[in-house]
């Protein structure tokens, strides 16, 4: 049964206006598509320039350790991806997409001004046998060495292979070895600080919610359902998510790393101004396009901008929940941290099992048969979604602390680039070969002959197995300092980029096909929110591999290369394992999609 709406239910959109794809202007796509490519660049512009500092930034400059810092990294990047289920929500029954971009972009370029404030670099102490020592810096060239002082005697930490902590006298002998547990580090940070850190990381989240799903939903109203060009439109825009991702992860951390982290961060809200200004400026551009939906009574706009407001409080309390769960779940692993599950990973999970059977139940009464089964269909892939995004996403977290510690981050012995702006290669591949699925596509689809959606899951979660794989593979030519070349962690984001060619783009095509129109919106939610469980599971993951620094720096090498290879090495067998998984499932969702491509 299909539902009919009423007075108290809102309108159908107009769709009446003619199909905006049948006019060819912009490389055989609507010419609106070019004013939300550059729009959606310099949002992505913000965004990444501010992920590629972030891990560095708590451990570095705030001193917190890999456990709390990964935590709090993959919080933060979870709520960024839960919001837009409630986003597309609220642009779908009252705002209309335009709308909620505008006031999303206006918050998160706030919320990236306010990371500028970071205050005073915390100072780094160690705590042995229950006893507090201050631990002091002192950097020779490019090399840097931690000495804990205690009382006339300057010592030498070292990290042992068994985990123990040897305290080395200006001989570079032992005087003390600290058996394994009875030596940690922390920073001494300003309360204040940490707080406005978290202000900022809330603004950025609640932004988040109103933009990120409802430019792509914008996208999709340029296209009729069965235009063969969705596709590669939506992997035109893609290329312009990473076009901004490659500019500010080249220059954000090379701000960071010249000027100050302000600069860095400073350099992110610019970005998110400019992305604002095109769309408040459209010249008329996207008259006709995500407005509001028609409704009676009075325009809710001023009070929904308000009450989104409160998020930001709420969120920062999430978040101060969250790290007081990662201290406490230190050491226990990946069981026990699911068991002592914070506030935040409750919401998340609940959030998502709750929505998955709830909408599919509101889609077997709302729909037909055949609409049913094609929501069923989306929700399989979204699930797959979610571990594909699992494993991906140690990009800005492991991977990046990865770079840090066991990469040699030489290019050619001509220049060395910094950790942050390893993560340019992903933006750099997905730039470079964008176009060319994007071609492969069009080409496969008119020979009949293109993947379908489910196979190019399948093909995505493969890849990023194999990433993983190369890695592992090129860690077996550490030279004697632990450190891989640059060129196997290059190879990794090359593989990694061209599975995520396979799924991210698609799958944004994937939701507006298969989804009821009615709530396309929030469906596009719900893809946000499968990549928002998926985030912090990836924090999750990155947990795991965390090793035992000193003021951010690591104790032992081969200890952090032996403890990052074993974690890589198993993403990798779960990856192409379940990847094989759905492509043999491949055949049922192709029913269920009732000629969806």
């Amino acid at each position: 049964m299909v539902d009919t709406p009423t007075a108290d239910t809102p309108r159908e959109p107009d769709i009446s206006h003619v199909n905006p794809a049948a006019d060819k202007t912009w490389f055989g796509h609507p010419p609106q598509l070019a004013r939300l490519f550059t729009t959606e660049m310099w949002e992505r512009f913000g965004y990444y320039g501010m992920r590629a500092l972030l891990t560095l930034y708590l451990t570095q400059h705030f001193l917190f350790g890999d456990r709390a810092a990964t935590g709090l990294y993959g919080g933060y990047t979870a709520l960024v991806y839960l919001t837009p289920l409630v986003g597309g929500y609220l642009a779908d029954q009252y705002l209309g997409s335009k709308r909620a971009v505008k006031f999303g972009a206006i918050l998160m370029a706030i919320g990236y001004f306010t990371l500028c404030f970071g205050g005073e670099t915390a100072k780094p102490y160690a705590t042995i046998d229950g006893q507090r020592y201050e631990v002091s810096i002192e950097k020779k060239g490019e090399v840097e060495t931690r000495y804990v002082i205690d009382g006339t005697s300057k010592l030498a930490i070292k990290g042992n292979d068994d985990g123990s902590v040897s305290l080395l006298g200006a001989d570079g002998q032992p005087a003390r070895t600290i058996a394994k547990g009875g030596f940690t580090s922390d920073g001494q940070r300003s309360p204040f600080h940490v707080m406005i850190l978290l202000i900022a990381l809330s603004m950025v989240s609640v932004g988040n919610g109103f933009f990120k799903p409802n430019i792509s939903t914008m996208v999709g109203e340029l296209y009729d359902a069965k235009d063969g060009r969705r596709d590669a439109g939506f992997t035109i825009f893609y290329m312009g998510i990473n076009l901004g991702s490659l500019l500010s992860q080249f220059f954000c951390p090379l701000l960071a790393t010249t000027v100050g982290w302000w600069a860095g961060f400073g350099l992110a809200a610019a970005g998110m101004l400019v992305s604002w200004a095109l769309i408040q400026f459209d010249g008329g551009r996207l008259s006709g396009f995500g407005e509001p939906p028609k409704r009676e009574g009075a325009d809710r706009a001023l009070g929904i901008y308000a009450a989104a407001t409160i998020g930001i409080p709420i969120f920062y309390l999430l978040f101060v929940n969250l790290m007081s769960a990662s201290e406490a779940a230190a050491g226990s692993g990946i069981i026990g941290y699911f068991v002592a599950l914070p506030l935040m990973g409750k919401l998340l999970f609940s959030t998502f099992l709750l929505s998955v059977p709830g909408i599919l139940i509101w889609s077997w009464f709302a729909g037909n048969r055949a609409e049913f089964q094609m929501m069923l269909a989306a929700m399989v892939l979204i699930t797959f979604n979610t571990v594909f995004w699992t494993l991906f996403e140690q990009a800005g977290s492991s991977l990046t602390l990865f770079a840090d510690r066991n990469t040699d981050l030489s290019i050619f012995g001509l220049f060395t680039i910094s950790a942050g702006q390893t993560q340019v290669f992903n933006a750099l591949f997905i730039v470079m070969f964008a176009p060319v699925m994007a071609v492969l596509w069009t080409k496969l689809a008119a020979m009949g002959r293109e993947p379908s959606i489910p196979v190019k899951f399948g093909i995505a979660l493969v890849g990023v197995g194999l990433g993983f794989f190369v890695l592992v593979w090129g860690a077996q030519f550490a030279g004697p300092d632990y450190k891989v070349a640059i060129w196997w962690l290059a190879g990794l984001y090359l593989i990694h980029s061209l599975a995520e060619l396979c799924i991210s783009p698609v799958g944004l095509s994937m939701i507006t096909k298969l989804s009821i129109a009615r709530i396309v919106g929030l469906m596009m939610g719900l893809w946000f929110l499968s990549i928002s469980v998926a985030q912090y599971v990836a924090g999750v993951v990155a947990q795991v591999a965390s090793v035992e620094t000193v003021g951010g720096q690591v104790t032992n090498l081969k200890v952090s290369l032996d403890t990052y290879t074993g974690v890589f090495m198993t993403i990798a067998e779960i990856a192409i394992g379940l990847g094989v998984v759905l492509m043999l499932l491949s055949i049922p969702l192709r029913k269920w999609m009732h000629g969806v491509k």
